[in-house]
């Protein structure tokens, strides 16, 4: 029994999620009839019935005394609960079921803030305005929003339960060297470039353009003025790929099945965005429904070899001759792909053959949906102009093959009044602090620093304005903006090099990226532990490991080793340098109980602690690292310390692979 309410102040509700085991209960509790006959009440009634009395308790602490309670325990500690503030809206996480901890409730609140963010940029920072977003007066419009994002939150739980990446918070790529250098090459030439030298491309530039294998990175290009991108929104891009094209047939999505009487045209409009002031989703369109067709037809069983590397170059060449217009805002294709293998000569192939190849694969592979429409969507910047932590950005995502996507983040015009109106807002906000503080007082204020800064601010906004008074009330209320392998399989030396090592987890926290073997427990799929009970049951002790490790690390420890049955566990967190040497270890800050969670979607931990360690090492470029893996028990602790030490430098280099 699970939900996540937002609520204001007076206990009005912006927003809520739950699962069919709270609405039973909210049913049950609610949802018969009066003994005049009347209906029973509204779920949004039910739910502000069920929590106004925590949360005009929770707004009454804050007020009187300015704290509060943040988890607690009910029905004789059955039922979990966990609150946070942000601004003046309150999060909200329950859970009655006993599978989730304090950890993954405030966890959850975090994701959703962080979403919040994604989806409506700097409304968020005004309360106002965010409690009209979450909550708008057209129930259409309103419908749509709340479902968008408790799709989005499924979507997570999901993946955060099953897929590696989202576990640790790090985007998995895919080992491939030479893949991904053909990859890229494609994506500079045949996407970015032609694009942003389009004359009908209306403004827009394409900044950033990658691939997708499921949930595991293929390829990245950013062109050259584009701003680096966050490990946090590289995650939440690939998160809300995955809610709008689930991995088909996959045991790892089984939340994107559809429900019964629910066609999957359904459930893909029901994640696919529409601009904000539009009172009802966009029309629908015919898209076939590929979630009944079994993985295997689509998703190789073995490693990738040079042979594959040859098949996927054919892939390439037939992806050159896949042309792109610019209609308006969209990216929208105006070939399909070439069936057929033209890299070949003449007298090569049989054409018959060729035929009752491409007969058979259009047979076996379910036809791709088409582009969604643009989604607007607000990511860090980091500028020549200053520093923006939420510039507008309009996501295209595009299904090349089932399982396999293209993103493309642009950038337009109107981008750089986003960055004045920051610049300006947080000038307000110090203003703000200075006259509740009472400083300055006594002196002329037309003479203060801050207010000749300020100044400047709004002449250098006005200024970069220009004509465009639209596009202005656009950014400030923000009702306006709007085939290769799919498991990592690495090679049987590792195996030969590491005896007694079961899995491992290695994780780049600088660049936000991790490295393990496969970890599939799908009937259907290949990794390295095979088929049958064993892959699930190594997969419940590498999520145990995982939320053991950060238990400690927020405890300031960086090394642990653990005995759990007949396994042995191992974590390590270290920094190294630019060239790889390690730095010594220094104590880390512990944290609190209810502090931000250890991650990169959640929080921004790792920046931080980056940033921390830095100050002893002026001069350094610093790198995070963290390896977890799990040997068999008979293998002596000594033994396993030196593999994990071996295992961490052999994966130094693999990991230099040109992605980014």
């Amino acid at each position: 029994m699970k939900c996540i309410l937002i609520a204001s102040e007076n206990a009005e509700v912006l927003f809520y999620w739950t699962d069919p085991d709270f609405l039973a209960r909210l049913h049950q509790r609610f949802g018969v009839h009066d003994e005049g006959g009347g209906e029973p009440p509204a779920l949004e009634d039910s739910i502000n019935t069920l929590f106004a009395p925590m949360i005009i308790s929770c707004a009454t602490l804050l007020e009187k005394l300015g704290d509060t309670y943040t988890c607690f325990a009910a029905e004789n500690g059955k039922h979990l609960y966990v609150l946070h503030m942000f601004g003046e809206c309150l999060y909200i996480a329950m859970n009655g079921d006993g599978s989730e901890r304090e950890d993954d409730l405030r966890r959850k609140l975090y994701v959703l803030r962080r979403l919040a963010e994604a989806h409506f940029g700097l409304v968020t920072l005004d309360s106002h305005l965010i409690r009209r977003e979450l909550r708008p007066v057209d129930l259409e419009q309103r419908a749509h929003i709340w479902g968008l994002f408790q799709s989005l939150l499924q979507t997570y739980s999901q993946l955060r339960q099953d897929d590696q990446s989202f576990a640790v918070e790090a985007v998995e790529r895919l080992i491939h060297p030479q893949l991904c250098e053909q990859c890229i090459e494609f994506l500079e030439r045949q996407v970015v470039q032609h694009i942003n030298s389009s004359s009908e491309r209306a403004g827009h530039e394409v900044v950033h353009a990658f691939l997708l294998v499921h949930t595991k990175l293929l390829a990245f290009y950013s062109s050259r003025n584009a701003s680096s991108l966050r490990p946090a929104d590289l995650l939440t891009l690939l998160l809300i790929v995955q809610d709008l094209y689930p991995s088909a047939g996959s045991k790892e999505q089984p939340i994107c099945q559809p429900a019964e009487g629910e066609s999957s045209l359904q459930r893909l409009q029901s994640s696919e965005s529409i601009p904000v002031n539009s009172p009802c989703p966009r029309g629908s369109s015919q898209v076939s429904d590929d979630l009944s067709v079994p993985e295997e037809f689509f998703t190789p069983q073995a490693s990738p070899s040079q042979q594959s590397t040859g098949e996927f170059e054919v892939s390439m060449e037939e992806a050159e001759q896949n042309m792109w217009t610019w209609e308006g805002h969209d990216l929208v294709r105006s070939a399909v792909w070439v069936d057929g293998v033209e890299s070949q000569g003449e007298g090569e192939t049989n054409s018959a053959d060729i035929q009752i190849a491409e007969d058979s694969l259009q047979a076996l592979v379910p036809p791709t949906p088409d582009a969604t429409n643009p989604r607007r969507i607000f990511l860090d910047a980091n500028l020549k102009e200053g520093y923006c932590p939420m510039m507008p950005h309009t996501m295209h995502c595009l299904p090349l093959w089932p399982g396999i996507s293209l993103v493309l983040l642009t950038k337009g015009p109107s981008s750089h009044v986003a960055l004045s109106l920051y610049q300006l807002l947080d000038g307000f906000l110090v203003l703000e602090k200075k006259l509740r503080e009472g400083q300055e007082t006594g002196h002329p204020w037309r003479s203060q620093p801050f207010l000749i800064e300020l100044r400047h601010r709004m002449d250098k906004f006005v200024k970069k304005l220009g004509g465009q008074e639209p596009q202005v009330r656009t950014v400030c209320t923000g009702t306006e903006w709007e085939t290769v392998v799919a498991l990592n399989l690495f090679p049987s030396t590792y195996l030969e090099d590491f005896p007694g090592l079961v899995h491992f987890i290695y994780v780049d926290r600088t660049a936000g990226q991790m490295v393990a073997p496969s970890l599939d427990v799908a009937d259907n799929s290949v990794s390295e532990l095979g088929k049958g009970p064993l892959p699930a049951f190594i997969k419940e002790k590498v999520w145990s490991l995982v939320a053991l490790a950060r238990s400690y690390l927020q405890k300031g420890y960086t090394m642990l080793t653990v005995r759990d049955g007949d396994y042995y566990c191992t974590y390590f967190l270290w920094f190294e340098n630019e060239l790889g040497y390690k730095l010594e270890v220094t104590e880390i800050p512990v944290l609190s109980d209810d502090s931000a969670p250890i991650g990169t979607l959640a929080g921004d931990y790792y920046r931080k602690l980056i940033r921390y360690y830095s100050k002893s090492h002026a001069g350094e470029v610093v790198k995070c690292y963290e390896l977890l893996t799990i040997h068999l028990g008979i293998v002596p602790t000594e033994f396993v310390i030196q593999q994990a030490s071996n295992l961490a430098r052999q994966l130094w280099e693999p990991t230099r692979i040109p992605l980014l």
